[in-house]
């Protein structure tokens, strides 16, 4: 009775937080600068806004701006040097390889930066004197607000960058009647003109070229007022307002952009439709039209975690407080935070997001703000599935569609390959060829490893459907790559070559440039092996590729572990144990690939785990999310818990740097390289998942990497591969209750550190018979015969149950009572 009594009693305090305050981040200041400015976006539009009370700005973005037009810039030059780079790569002259690939292979251009839209301004008339300032931004229903007062009057202002209508919207109101006075104007450092007719500000802002690829887009930003009383006056750059009681300004904006081969669209008719759609509507209208298809996605997961007493801090204070501290709800924001930004970048029809979601304020963007496809962009996409957002990924299908089709140019110019390829870089022109330069671009396992992404989403969905219809590109990604390996002369192994380890070399070889890196293996066995399962699934029946498919799976190199007891990044055993390189790509085989279990391959769990240990728990924002994610694989959930604690170190702005070397966090909660790179907001949120839920090792595990200090909790919604989605509650630190919904049915096999009872539960014998929960079938790997010692680390006992699920049927599981 006491045990039920104390379940109640904690069920109820749920109820009582769900009900709560709402999650938000808040601030009692505006913002003095864009890494403290909160965003709004509906992944065509983006904006960042400042707060101010006398002057509001709102820097604004549009997802198709970027510089440049089409084009592709794969090398003539490369296939007929390829023979000679391979045989000095055997040969051991990796530098000199390296000096022809750099000649020959890249000429460039180095891919187009995505270009910021301008600055809408809001002159307000005496109110630098405000009192009771607040600004917030409510990721419940993704409004960001100021509220403040001037000489008795109360102002409030919100922002709405529309999900169900392509505009942003910003409501303004005085509580008492006629005080609303301001001036709205427009600001761009790109060339522009501007004309004000009938209360609409239009401007037409010029593209740039850049790298000899001249500029092919241009942009029409549109900004309208709508009052409530008072009056609107037209000056020649400005629309004035005086003496109204609320206004609402309306911003959209659009290029000529229509594919990535064709420029031929027409800006003012895209707005003028945008215009047309909201003729006759009112801003509740449109908040509550928002509102709704915003809660459509966001509200499907929910996460509680203990809070404390700074709990209730302003954002930037809360977190310059977190270090060393027991706000885990601080986490908990952090992880609904990415789920926000996924869906404020990234919607059906869009652009995927890209290495700044959709915000940027500078002309030369960091890295141009490109898809970095060695890591960034796939990290990108790691919430999508397992943070219930699923639709969001779909702008990264329609992307890897574009790829098979520009990526196949290159992989026949420069590689005589069939199929399609894509290197570290691309961007809104979907180009494939090279970037930068050999220690960085001379990686041709990019679109590769962005075609497994196709294969995660059928594991998570079912979908036959979707896999047919992208089984054409998950063919061509593998058909590249059964051309592109060779037989190494002195391993006899099948391997990619010339290759890197991303922008990571051996130690003492000088170059990055090698054959058959860890990572490369990884991916090519992921993919030809996804594709085995493709056709198996779809019924497709290709006997010769079949062979082929199996034949260079068997000569793949296994992994192997060093004589530090390490996972080695390269076929000879070149780690350095004292290197904390921010990239650890020989880890793709732990996460996000499922490759390295605790379970059916414990001396690479083994191996990874000293890996991690002699890489520090130190590095950029980006690196430290996906160490979050590869802690979280390890089962360490404590060890996870300390790399995100290092994620959430206050970093004020860029130019402070020196001042707080550990920095990885801006007011703002956006993540810090340092400069800002949004993958780790999303890395981060994603590892929170991996945290709480896995269903990569062939079963559906519950609360598998729980920190000690995240005592209470709950979360709703997660999704499991299988097509399972899964609440779970806990006390004291152990499960007490799991709700598991099945949307397609099939077996459910459930792993547990506690032992489970539950209707239909029975204990799990032999495989799971779910295709959908597999695990990988690799290679024995090769263990140095001397090899360091490092920890083993700890794996808990589970208990694993199977259970028949019906489509639409949940699943209620609680622990066996001791």
């Amino acid at each position: 009775m006491m045990r039920k009594l104390v379940l109640l009693t904690f069920l109820l305090s749920f109820v009582g937080l769900a009900h709560g305050e709402p999650r938000r981040l808040w601030y009692d200041k505006p913002a003095s600068n864009w890494l403290e400015a909160l965003p709004v976006g509906n992944s065509h539009l983006g904006a960042m806004v400042y707060g101010g009370p006398d002057t509001e700005q709102i820097q604004l973005n549009e997802e198709t701006f970027w510089s440049g037009s089409p084009h592709q810039n794969s090398s003539a030059e490369a296939k007929a040097h390829l023979d000679e780079v391979r045989q000095l790569i055997f040969d051991g002259r990796e530098k000199e390889a390296q000096g022809l690939i750099e000649k020959y292979f890249f000429k460039g251009p180095h891919g187009m930066r995505f270009l910021p839209m301008g600055n809408l301004f809001l002159k307000f008339w005496n109110h630098r004197n405000a009192t009771g300032y607040e600004r917030s931004l409510n990721l419940d229903d993704a409004v960001a607000s100021v509220h403040y007062q001037v000489d008795g009057v109360g102002y409030r202002r919100q922002v709405v960058a529309s999900l169900a209508d392509n505009v942003i919207a910003v409501r303004l109101e005085a509580d008492k009647g006629g005080k609303l006075d301001f001036a709205v104007s427009y600001e761009s450092e790109l060339v522009n003109r501007q004309q004000v007719a009938a209360h609409c500000l239009t401007a037409t802002v010029q593209g740039v070229e850049q790298e000899g690829i001249p500029a092919g887009l241009s942009a029409e930003c549109r900004i309208w007022v709508e009052t409530e009383g008072g009056s609107v006056s037209d000056e020649a750059q400005a629309i004035t307002v005086r003496g109204a009681s609320a206004a609402t300004v309306y911003v959209t904006a659009a290029t000529n952009f229509v594919s990535y081969r064709d420029v031929s669209g027409n800006p003012s008719a895209k707005n003028d439709a945008t215009v047309a759609s909201l003729k006759g509507r009112t801003f509740q209208s449109l908040l509550d039209a928002h509102i709704a298809k915003y809660h459509s996605q966001y509200q499907r997961v929910s996460l509680t975690l203990p809070t404390s007493e700074k709990s209730s801090l302003p954002t930037d204070r809360r977190l310059a407080a977190f270090a060393g501290g027991s706000d885990m709800d601080l986490v908990a924001l952090m992880f609904q935070y990415g789920r926000y930004l996924m869906i404020c970048s990234s919607q059906p029809g869009g652009q995927p997001a890209n290495l700044q979601g959709v915000w940027n304020d500078k002309l030369m963007a960091p890295w141009d703000s490109k898809y970095t496809i060695n890591i960034n962009t796939e990290m990108n996409y790691w919430i999508s599935e397992v943070g219930n957002l699923t639709e969001t990924a779909q702008p990264l299908f329609s992307m890897l569609r574009d790829l098979s089709e520009t990526g196949a140019e290159t992989a026949q110019q420069m590689y005589g390959c069939d199929g399609w390829m894509a290197h570290h870089n691309t961007d809104i022109w979907r180009v494939t060829g090279p970037i930068d330069g050999p220690t960085w671009g001379m990686f041709p396992t990019g679109g590769a490893w962005l075609s497994t992404h196709l294969w995660q989403h059928y594991l998570f969905t079912g979908d036959k459907a979707f896999l047919r219809q992208y089984y054409p590109v998950l063919r061509g990604a593998a058909a590249f790559l059964l051309d592109y390996v060779q037989r190494h002369p002195k391993y006899g192994w099948l391997m990619t070559v010339p290759t890197v380890s991303p922008e990571h070399g051996p130690a003492g070889k000088g170059t990055t440039i090698t054959a058959g890196s860890t990572m490369d293996n990884q991916i090519v066995f992921d993919v030809l092996s996804q594709l085995q399962q493709a056709m198996k699934v779809l019924g497709i029946k290709d006997a010769p590729l079949s062979k082929r498919l199996s034949e260079t799976l068997a000569a793949l190199p296994p992994m192997q572990v060093g004589r530090y007891g390490q996972l080695q990044e390269w076929l000879e055993d070149a780690d350095d144990p004292k290197d904390e390189h921010r990239h650890i790509s020989h880890l793709y085989g732990l996460y996000p690939s499922n490759q390295i279990s605790p379970y059916a391959h414990p001396e690479l769990f083994a191996a990874a785990a000293n890996t991690l240990t002699q890489r520090g728990d130190m590095a950029t924002g980006w690196s430290l999310g996906w160490k979050v994610n590869f802690w979280a694989r390890m089962l360490d959930g404590n060890h996870a818990l300390k790399i995100l604690s290092n994620m959430l170190h206050l970093l004020p702005d860029d130019s402070r740097v020196s001042q707080y070397p550990e920095g990885r966090t801006y007011p703002n909660l956006f993540d810090a390289h340092p400069p800002f790179q949004i993958d780790g907001n999303f890395g981060c949120a994603a590892g929170v998942a991996e945290m709480l839920l896995q269903s990569h090792d062939g079963a559906v595990h519950l609360l598998p990497a729980l920190p000690d200090t995240w005592q209470d909790g709950e979360v709703k919604g997660l999704c499991a591969r299988g097509g399972f989605v899964v609440d779970e509650q806990w006390q004291t630190g152990r499960l007490i209750q799991a709700a598991i919904t099945s949307r397609i049915g099939g077996v459910l096999r459930l792993r547990s550190y506690v032992p489970l009872t539950g209707k239909g539960l029975k204990p799990a014998r032999g495989t799971c018979r779910n295709p959908l929960l597999v695990v990988a079938k690799i290679k024995t790997p090769v263990v140095a015969e001397e090899k360091a010692s490092g920890d083993t680390p700890e794996v808990r006992k589970v208990y694993e149950y199977d259970v028949q699920t019906k489509a639409g049927e949940t699943i209620l599981v609680k622990p066996q009572l001791q």
